[in-house]
């Protein structure tokens, strides 16, 4: 529908019934975008941009009782459901070549400004993310346990604004339950189905489920999901009895599934290919020293720099020693720890202090002098620098200085 610029229709008769537009702020302005992603001239009150501006909402145009064309505020799912492009069994939707700039603009400039700052992931894993969701991929989140998986998958979410649902597979003791409901008995009504809140999630428009450790998941539940993810099925059976009802997964719904893949993950299972198979997947990465440190930075400006830098360097050495050849150590620190550690330095606790509750119970005590504990407490006290925080002396061996010894 064409639109006149500097010119205010009829507000009675303007004939923008079921139009919406985004707004974007613009110094103290706030601006109707509407779905070519262009600057829109429609009959909305300022009042009413700034609320819906401020609250992150959309407008549309609709007819009330009387008949009129009028607007009101809605969701921006109602604006994203509009613009995103959405697969088709499977297929990515071929867009007119001015769409499509706009979405790989939207992919490779605007996701790279919006990306958070303490969020520490790669340029391009970001943009891959991004465009996955906006294509309406199933994404798979893999990396070391605390590496910022879920993390990632929640800033997505906020950034896009869409409805989201969040379902924890790894604590989720009766699958059926939880993915489709129960089934109970009333004497007043007899025998009535309960629906889950995944079945109600499933049915939402443009929403994005995650599915937190699925590699934790009872094998039950991959079951429930392989067609619920399969690009050509898309439904779910609400029981296993031939002709049983099915509820379909409602058009531009995403997955995003977190898991730990490894055999030094307790609790994990060996997770079914065909499963794998429905999902893209992009792995995120362990941090290096000067990353962590960054982030830790960034996160606790009020600590001291040298106290955030050794939590960064003992983090990053015991990902060394557990990934090398000869690895003394079979767990590392993760970043979920890195972080909880220069917590523990911002509410005063000493470093060997944070160590000791933070970092030590994550390594076995078996051996004694030559245990895993032993050989992180020895790479921490390397750190210390005041002796009323010293909890023994003695060689020192570090990946740097194997047979040095460390008067204290």
């Amino acid at each position: 529908m064409s639109k006149v610029k500097n010119q205010k229709p009829d507000v009675k008769n303007f004939g923008y019934t079921n139009e919406v537009y985004k707004i974007q702020k613009q110094g103290a302005r706030f601006l109707l975008i509407n779905t070519d992603g262009e600057v829109a001239t429609a009959p909305v009150g300022s009042v009413m941009r700034r609320k819906a501006g401020l609250e992150g909402k959309a407008v549309r145009g609709f007819k009330n009782r009387k008949g009129k064309d009028t607007f009101r505020i809605v969701d921006i799912s109602e604006y994203n459901m509009l613009v995103a492009p959405l697969k088709e069994e499977g297929v990515v939707t071929i867009e007119e070549p001015k769409t499509h700039d706009e979405i790989k603009r939207i992919i490779h400039e605007d996701s790279i400004k919006l990306k958070p700052r303490e969020l520490v992931i790669k340029d391009l894993k970001w943009k891959y993310l991004v465009r996955s969701a906006v294509r309406g991929k199933n994404i798979m989140m893999t990396g070391p346990s605390g590496c910022g998986k879920t993390m990632a998958a929640k800033h997505l979410v906020k950034q896009l604004q869409r409805p989201d649902f969040y379902f924890n597979l790894g604590s989720t003791q009766d699958p059926r339950a939880t993915l489709i409901g129960n089934t109970g008995f009333k004497k007043e009504t007899g025998t009535h189905f309960s629906e889950s809140a995944f079945v109600k999630a499933i049915k939402t428009e443009n929403a994005i489920i995650l599915l937190d450790e699925l590699s934790r998941a009872h094998p039950d539940a991959w079951n429930i999901l392989m067609t619920v993810l399969d690009e050509g099925q898309r439904y779910l059976r609400l029981d296993e009895a031939e002709g049983s009802p099915i509820v379909k997964v409602a058009k531009g719904v995403t997955f995003i599934a977190t898991a730990n893949i490894g055999n030094e993950y307790t609790a994990t299972r060996v997770m079914d290919r065909a499963i794998l198979d429905r999902f893209v997947n992009i792995e995120m990465d362990v941090l290096n020293s000067e990353e962590e440190f960054g982030l830790l930075q960034l996160m606790f400006p009020n600590v001291e720099e040298k106290e955030l830098k050794a939590v960064a360097e003992i983090a990053s050495h015991t990902r060394d020693v557990s990934r090398s050849e000869v690895a003394k150590l079979s767990n590392m620190v993760s970043t979920r720890v890195s972080v909880e550690m220069a917590g523990l330095l911002y509410d005063g606790f000493g470093l060997m202090e944070a160590a000791e509750v933070a970092i030590l119970p994550f390594f076995s005590q078996d051996g004694g002098m030559e245990s895993e504990r032993t050989y992180v407490k020895q790479l921490i006290q390397k750190y210390i620098t005041t002796t009323d925080e010293q909890l023994f002396t003695g060689p020192v061996e570090t990946a740097d200085a194997k047979n040095e010894e460390v008067v204290w």
